[in-house]
């Protein structure tokens, strides 16, 4: 008797497992990629050198489109091209020293930019918190990177995979952030994250992406 009553509970187990299951699919897992095509926003106030390897009049569609790079830069620029960069260097003399590696990979028209040049769409944008008023009725949290095709959380090394929301707007970029916090709260963790390797990690609020949120 005993024994049948614990085949029934294994027999039990396995039909409901399925249906838990279901409520840890993830949703954007045929789209993960290892490749971090880096959406840029704001545009450093200092000089910042790269290399430029292609610029498209729409978002490459794929990452594959990127062959033997597994990281790149990409800047939605007002005359209407997508220009896409690779690392990120103090001066001029030490992107001439990778020109070539790129080149050799394909990249033949590839060029040494200043990226802090570069004006955006709606503006060159150049990152700052002046005049910025926080709302102490809004609720806070801190974006650690936004990218043109969804990464896997694991990218995300030293931070809890399952405090890291996702979000996917209208502009057809993911968003990855992390946390729900008061303003004030959230300033003082910024610190903490950026010491964790997310130098470009900032403040911003959360109720705007929620409607966006990818659960």
């Amino acid at each position: 008797m005993k024994s049948g009553y614990i085949v029934f509970l294994a027999v039990f187990a396995l039909l409901v497992s399925p249906i838990y299951g279901q409520n840890k699919v993830d949703k954007l897992g045929p789209l993960r990629t290892s490749k971090k095509i880096v959406s840029v926003f704001n545009l450093s106030d200092k000089p910042d050198y790269a290399i430029q390897i292609i610029a498209l009049k729409y978002p490459a569609g794929e990452p594959g489109f990127f062959n033997n790079v597994e990281e790149a830069r990409e800047f939605d620029c007002a005359d209407g091209f997508m220009r896409y960069t690779v690392g990120s260097y103090p001066n001029k003399k030490a992107a001439q020293n990778e020109l070539v590696y790129y080149r050799d990979l394909g990249y033949t028209q590839a060029f040494i930019v200043n990226t802090s040049k570069y004006i955006l769409k709606g503006g060159k944008s150049v990152s700052s918190g002046i005049n910025f008023k926080p709302d102490p009725n809004k609720t806070y949290t801190i974006q650690l990177s936004a990218f043109r095709f969804p990464v896997y959380l694991s990218h995300f090394k030293g931070l809890e995979e399952k405090n890291i929301m996702e979000f996917y707007l209208d502009d057809k970029i993911y968003r990855y952030t992390i946390g729900k916090y008061k303003y004030e709260e959230a300033v003082a963790e910024l610190g903490q994250i950026k010491a964790k390797g997310f130098k470009n990690a900032y403040v911003r609020e959360l109720d705007s992406y929620l409607p966006y949120q990818i659960e």
